[in-house]
């Protein structure tokens, strides 16, 4: 028995990642930005490719479902409140439904609402540990996901906090996209002292993006801004009023994220 994840930069402008999970000699794909990359990747092995599986309804994480469908007759798995939105869905995933890939490996689905009303993340587990999840738009690499096209920030925070934040800390995140280095400068601009976001954008700027790089929630919590709503620099730098709830500094670090 066998699973693999794999990770593939799509190098385009708004710059996706697409997930390949190997199970066996069957492969699930995760938020096909659309269908040339996956064939591109994939080569000879595309008739393996059995199911896609989106996280939410926005294009550049559908574009290959049409195309890839009516080729190869995959199944389609998405969030039920994606019906009409979300092209060829065949199934619709309900939280906390468990996907068993083998014997040891399953994948548990989690309802993320807050980016976009139809969004789901999924935590893959091995012999009931918590290895890695998919994270879509809902958190990023030092950052999270607007709210503008369909979403809500005050559900974003009550998602981000209650959900994933309470996840292992050894846990992999796997974003929807190569935000690295915007995002720790978002981080360094409002904590000026964090040493951690420092050491690690000097690190890639080097190379110029993150692509390859992989963080798990412990190291997310000191350098993701939204995860450190109780931070004394942040809460200073934001000149809220004293006693102000993590929501509120959530929200506000997400209403300046917008238009910086």
């Amino acid at each position: 028995m066998s699973v693999q994840v794999e990770q593939y930069y799509t190098d385009s402008f708004l710059r996706n990642f697409i997930y390949f999970i190997r199970v066996n000699e069957e492969i699930i794909c995760i938020d096909p930005f659309d269908a040339k990359c996956v064939k591109d990747y994939l080569g000879d092995e595309i008739t393996k490719l059995k199911v896609l599986i989106n996280t939410h309804e926005h294009p550049d994480h559908i574009g290959g479902n049409e195309e890839l469908k009516n080729e190869l007759g995959l199944e389609i798995w998405a969030h039920k409140n994606g019906k009409g939105k979300i092209p060829g869905v065949t199934k619709f995933l309900e939280h906390g439904e468990k996907i068993k890939l083998d014997e040891e490996h399953y994948i548990e689905v989690l309802d993320t609402p807050g980016h976009t009303f139809a969004h789901l993340c999924f935590v893959l587990y091995k012999n009931n540990k918590a290895e890695c999840i998919f994270t879509g738009d809902t958190l990023f690499n030092a950052g999270v996901g607007h709210c503008k096209l369909g979403g809500d920030p005050e559900v974003l925070f009550e998602t981000v906090c209650n959900q994933l934040k309470g996840l292992p800390e050894d846990i992999k995140i796997y974003p929807g996209h190569e935000y690295l280095l915007n995002n720790l400068k978002f981080t360094l601009d409002r904590e000026e002292d964090n040493e951690k976001a420092k050491n690690l954008i000097n690190e890639y700027e080097v190379q110029g993006d993150g692509v390859g790089f992989i963080s798990d929630l412990a190291l997310e919590k000191k350098i993701n801004t939204f995860l450190r709503c109780d931070s004394p620099s942040i809460r200073k730098k934001l000149s809220l009023e004293e006693g102000s709830s993590d929501k509120q500094v959530f929200l506000k670090l997400r209403e300046l994220r917008n238009r910086w």
